[in-house]
C-alpha cells in the first residue's frame, strides 16, 4: 500500500482514494435513479438513521445503539421490498452493459451468434399514430428492442400478428375490447394487447392522465420505448427511462423509433418528468 499522506492519525493512501471515489459515484448513481421519486425521501431517511446510529455507536450509547442496530439489522431486507423498482432499473442497467448483454461484441465471439437488428418498418405504426391522433383516439404502445417482455405481455390478450395500420386502429378503437391498456410490440409484431402496464409513483404535471403515467411507468422498469396519443388534444408522446418527449411531430416519432430499434442512445434527447413542467411554466411567463 502506497502511503500518500497523513491527516491526523489517519493514513492515507492510493488505495483509500480510489475507495472514496467509487463511493461517491455509487452514491450520486443512486440519487440519479431515485431523483424525482418517492423513493429518494425513503432513501434519505434510511441514510439518515444509518449515520446516527454511527454517531451513537462511536459515543458508546449502548442502549440507542441496541435499538438502532436492531432496526439496521433487517434494514437490508426492508430496502429490498420498499426499493424493488428502483433495485429492478439498477440490475436492468447493469445487464445492459454487462459482457453476456447484446451489444455486446464478446457475445457474438464466444457464442458465435450473429446479432440481429431489432429494426423494422415503423411506417404503419406512424400511419396508425395519424389516424388515431385525427380522431382523438388514445393509444398507448410499447416498443421492445431486445426482449419479449413475456410477463407484461401475459397480463393481456396474446396476439403474435404482423404489425399493420389496421390491426392498431382497430385495437385502439373506443368501441374495441381490447383497447383498454398497452399494445406490445416486439421484432416488428404485436406481441399483446390489453396489457396491463406498471404506473410511475414520481409526481407528473397535471396534464398528463393515466396513459402518460403508465408510459412513464413502464420505460422506468423496462428497457423500452413507449409511445402516448393523447385521447384529449391528440398529441403525441414519447417515453424513455422514466423521461418523456411530449407534443411530437410524426417525422420526430419516426425518428426516434428508428434511432431506438438499431440501438442508437437516445436517453439524453429526453427532458425529466419534473423539468417539464418548470419548462412549461417559464414558457407560460414568457409568453405573457
Amino acid at each position: 500500500m502506497i502511503l500518500l499522506f497523513k491527516i491526523g492519525f489517519l493514513d492515507i493512501s492510493i488505495v483509500n482514494l480510489i475507495d472514496i471515489a467509487l463511493v461517491s459515484v455509487l452514491i450520486y448513481q443512486v440519487y440519479k435513479l431515485m431523483r424525482g421519486s418517492v423513493a429518494i425521501k425513503i432513501f434519505l431517511g434510511f441514510l439518515s438513521i444509518y449515520l446516527l446510529y454511527l454517531v451513537v455507536s462511536a459515543a458508546k450509547m449502548e442502549l440507542l445503539t441496541i435499538i438502532l442496530g436492531q432496526f439496521m439489522g433487517v434494514g437490508v431486507l426492508a430496502a429490498i421490498i420498499l426499493f424493488q423498482q428502483e433495485i429492478r432499473k439498477f440490475l436492468l442497467i447493469v445487464g445492459k452493459s454487462s459482457i453476456f448483454s447484446n451489444e455486446n461484441v464478446l457475445q457474438e465471439l464466444f457464442f458465435w451468434r450473429k446479432r440481429e437488428s431489432g429494426a423494422f418498418n415503423v411506417t404503419p405504426i406512424i400511419e396508425a399514430c395519424k389516424a388515431l391522433s385525427g380522431s382523438s383516439t388514445g393509444a398507448l404502445i410499447v416498443l421492445s428492442s431486445n426482449s419479449e417482455l413475456k410477463f407484461y405481455a401475459e397480463s393481456g390478450d396474446l396476439i403474435d400478428a404482423i404489425v399493420s395500420k389496421r390491426l392498431l386502429i382497430s385495437i385502439f378503437n373506443k368501441f374495441s375490447p381490447l383497447h383498454d391498456g398497452g399494445v406490445i410490440i416486439y421484432n416488428g409484431r404485436v406481441k399483446a394487447a390489453r396489457c396491463i402496464l406498471p404506473v410511475t409513483e414520481r409526481d407528473v404535471p397535471a396534464q398528463f392522465g393515466l396513459r402518460h403515467r403508465a408510459a412513464i411507468g413502464m420505460s422506468e422498469a423496462t428497457d423500452t420505448l413507449v409511445l402516448v396519443v393523447s385521447e384529449e388534444t391528440g398529441q403525441v408522446s414519447l417515453a424513455k427511462s422514466g423521461k418523456i418527449l411530449h407534443n411530437l411531430s410524426f417525422q420526430e416519432v419516426r425518428e426516434m423509433i428508428n434511432s431506438y430499434l438499431t440501438g442508437e442512445n437516445i436517453e439524453e434527447k429526453f427532458i425529466e418528468v419534473t423539468a417539464f413542467e418548470r419548462m412549461r411554466t417559464k414558457k407560460k411567463i414568457t409568453e405573457l
